[in-house]
């Protein structure tokens, strides 16, 4: 993402003519780094700032940037401080990073457990999660349906290996012990990976499929036991909740209001990666249908390559502003990114639009 071009205020104006709005900001000192911040009222934040370091005497130049929702504010934030902060952009912005359950591949017995850090080119990562609880929660009901191991050691498998309560409650296959091949194990954390990169549509099919045969061949036992397994199966996908999936599939839209009037701004988030955003016009009478023009917007987007520390970053400011309490705009997730829900993305914008047009009135009224 490139920072737009800032508006410059000369320390020697009056604070006074800054606009009122929503904003991020950068104080130039005549010697020394520069301050970056955000603020939802820049003319206030600034006319405290003069008073408090005396900017007039100090700052060289002061830029800002009009940010009129606050997942704009911290995407400019980042870009700013990455650009400018090379070194110690994640100190100067305090981003948090959120929880993941992370499936490591390259292990030759793989295993699970939640980390808030990208690594390994061999990896699940799965999430973002909102808390570390919430992350460790899903982890645990999650490995009640394989028998994948719960252990953190580098296992040296033998017959007389002393294995844990898990093998004991066969809910682990006891690679330790050798009861299983690490061909056979392998199978069954492929299993894992394909549960969590379909967010669970493998074992739902399965179960549903299991249900409906014992049903019809009259094996009532049998399909409640499949119905209650598929149940058991939706309850843990809903754990992770709407954002929650194998983060290299993670697509969607954040919709937030524009200072431009009849406009919103559109922030495509495609393989857990932001596209930076595009003004997008609801203003009436205009050529083409809003429906056409949103498939030439997606059209036009191409698919990235992040390294992973990027995705990292990236998925760190969706979850910053997802979970937050004040979240602005609209979030549509894209299940399909073949199969964009254009309906439901036409009526996110429309209430976005709507939103922003009362929230003008009132202001001026």
């Amino acid at each position: 993402m490139v920072p737009p071009e800032p508006l410059i205020f000369p320390p020697d104006g009056n604070p006074e003519s800054l606009p009122g709005g929503p904003a991020v900001y950068m104080i130039w000192p005549k010697g020394g780094e520069p301050y970056l911040g955000r603020t939802n009222i820049l003319r206030r934040r600034l006319k405290r700032l003069f008073e408090k370091w005396n900017l007039a005497a100090q700052a060289e130049r002061i830029e800002y940037w009009p940010a009129p929702s606050k997942l704009e504010q911290w995407l400019v934030s980042y870009s700013l401080a990455r650009r400018h902060f090379p070194d110690s952009y994640s100190r100067v912005l305090k981003l948090p990073k959120p929880p993941y359950v992370k499936l490591a591949l390259h292990n030759e017995f793989p295993r699970t457990y939640v980390t808030a850090r990208f690594s390994g080119a061999k990896a699940v990562f799965y999430g973002p999660f909102p808390t570390r609880a919430a992350a460790d929660q899903f982890e645990a009901r999650a490995l009640e349906l394989f028998q994948l191991r719960r252990c953190q050691d580098d296992l040296r498998p033998e017959p007389g290996h002393p294995g844990c309560i898990y093998g004991e409650m066969r809910m682990c296959l006891r690679p330790c012990q050798e009861a299983v091949t690490a061909g056979e194990y392998a199978s069954e954390a492929g299993r894992v990976r394909e549960f969590l990169s379909t967010r669970g549509a493998n074992l739902l099919e399965s179960a549903a499929a299991a249900r409906d045969r014992s049903s019809g061949n009259l094996d009532f036992e049998e399909a409640q036991r499949q119905h209650a397994r598929h149940g058991q199966i939706e309850s843990i996908v809903k754990l992770g909740g709407d954002l929650a999936r194998d983060v290299t599939t993670l697509h969607g839209v954040a919709v937030t209001p524009s200072n431009e009037p009849l406009h919103v701004v559109l922030w495509f988030l495609r393989g857990g990666c932001w596209l930076g955003g595009r003004p997008f016009s609801v203003a009436p009478g205009l050529a083409e249908p809003l429906d056409k023009r949103l498939r030439g917007v997606v059209e036009e987007l191409e698919m990235p390559k992040p390294s992973l520390p990027l995705r990292q970053d990236h998925l760190a400011l969706l979850a910053k502003w997802y979970f937050s309490s004040w979240r602005d705009g609209e979030w549509l997730t894209i299940d399909d990114w073949g199969q964009v829900p254009y309906r439901k993305l036409v009526n996110a914008i429309s209430r976005t639009a709507s939103g922003k047009s009362r929230q003008m009135q009132l202001e001026l009224g």
